[in-house]
């Protein structure tokens, strides 16, 4: 489970963020999605589209029970009809003792959610983060190895591939979280602190809630919730009163070391994982736009020295010849005018990138997160400043890297 401090959270009111605490399950956002993580190549990838086996929860008879209340009655009816679909994730990473020799050794543990009937699991990134193997317990006790067939660090999702041979697999079905309301209901199912299937009740607390990662990037639309959350939950989901998932539980605020829950969660939209689930399966990593040039954050230091006209943006350092920025008529700087910043070359003179599709790019991150939702070919508007002059420009983009060119 991912922990936060007081300064991690972005209130969108006021309340901006960083850093986070390592906790039963810790969290660590990396650049890119191949470096901590090993994707198997071993599944065959063709386009995806979800094969599921549920039942509605409207279609379950009700069946009254001494004292029961409605509402405690549908509360039942959900944990009983969706709690076989969340499995238990375990672990195992490799470390290296004194003479470099590889030693196996347990790993964390989590939640997941069957998605698909072919054995598809969808979870969080950092469950399965640096994991060399992955094992799913199923909700009759039996434990398959998987597979880690896709990741998505950005928004800190992944998916694993279980053969489910005869098995009949129950899924979760995806609802919708962009119709959520502010005081509706929602179930968290998971395996808090080893304690499997376990249910906690709550409701939307939030809605869109920007939560910075300790790699500076930003996931953006999460629902809060004060369903209790615990170290164990993550991956696992968050359902409407009508049984369907509308979202991952990934992140709690905790004021201790300790992890325990205060009643302030975060999930990953549903609306996000629909829209890169299908990415992951296929392709190993989500296929996002990308500008193709190397831009460099402004600090004070090189503002001053460059007399730069701003304090803030992306400073082209270079484009790449006959890349989407150069076509577009974005201009990188002088190898004439390089100046090192550490071990970092910036070659000066270049436009200062202000905005990207509607997002201010005042840091590296913010370029990630402008681009996090678009695909290769789309258009977006870039803001940019030469001469002292503002300009705009719109770039078709290119696929993203695997790896950017300044790592």
């Amino acid at each position: 489970m991912r922990l936060y401090s007081r300064s991690q959270l972005i209130v969108v009111a006021a309340i901006t963020a960083v850093c986070a605490i390592a906790g039963t399950a810790a969290v660590v956002f990396l650049a890119d999605s191949g470096t901590d993580v090993f994707v198997s190549s071993r599944v065959s990838r063709q386009p995806f589209s979800l094969q599921s086996s549920y039942t509605s929860i409207h279609a379950i008879p009700v069946e009254s029970g001494p004292g029961l209340s409605a509402d405690e009655l549908q509360t039942i009816r959900v944990y009983d009809e969706r709690n076989a679909g969340v499995v238990n994730i375990s672990t195992e990473t490799v470390t290296y003792n004194w003479f470099l020799e590889p030693i196996p050794r347990e790993g964390g543990t989590g939640s997941g959610s069957i998605i698909d009937s072919r054995g598809y699991v969808l979870t969080n990134y950092h469950v399965v983060e640096r994991a060399v193997k992955v094992f799913i317990t199923l909700s009759d006790g039996e434990r398959i190895e998987g597979d880690v067939i896709g990741a998505d660090p950005e928004n800190d999702l992944a998916v694993i591939k279980v053969d489910p041979g005869e098995r009949v697999l129950r899924t979760i079905p995806f609802g919708e979280s962009s119709s959520l309301r502010i005081g509706q209901k929602v179930l968290a199912i998971g395996n808090p602190f080893g304690l499997d299937r376990t249910l906690t009740t709550g409701i939307v607390s939030g809605l869109g809630r920007p939560v910075r990662a300790s790699t500076d990037r930003v996931i953006r639309d999460m629902i809060q919730t004060d369903a209790s959350i615990n170290p164990g939950n993550s991956g696992g989901p968050l359902l409407d009163g009508a049984g369907n998932m509308v979202g991952i539980n990934t992140a709690i605020y905790s004021p201790s070391r300790t992890g325990g829950s205060i009643g302030i969660g975060f999930a990953v939209p549903v609306d996000t994982a629909r829209r890169v689930v299908p990415d992951l399966i296929q392709f190993g990593q989500v296929r996002r736009g990308w500008i193709e040039m190397i831009p460099r954050e402004i600090i004070p230091q090189l503002a001053q020295y460059a007399n730069l006209p701003v304090s803030e943006g992306l400073l082209i350092s270079q484009v790449t010849p006959g890349g989407n920025a150069e076509k577009a008529g974005l201009v990188g700087g002088s190898r004439s005018a390089a100046v090192r910043i550490g071990a970092t070359v910036v070659y000066l003179g270049g436009d200062i990138v202000v905005e990207v599709n509607g997002v201010r790019t005042k840091r590296l991150s913010d370029l990630f997160e402008a681009l996090e939702d678009t695909r290769p070919g789309d258009g977006v508007s870039v803001t940019y400043i030469r001469d002292g002059e503002t300009r705009e420009t719109t770039v078709a983009l290119s696929e993203r890297p695997s790896r950017t060119q300044w790592d």
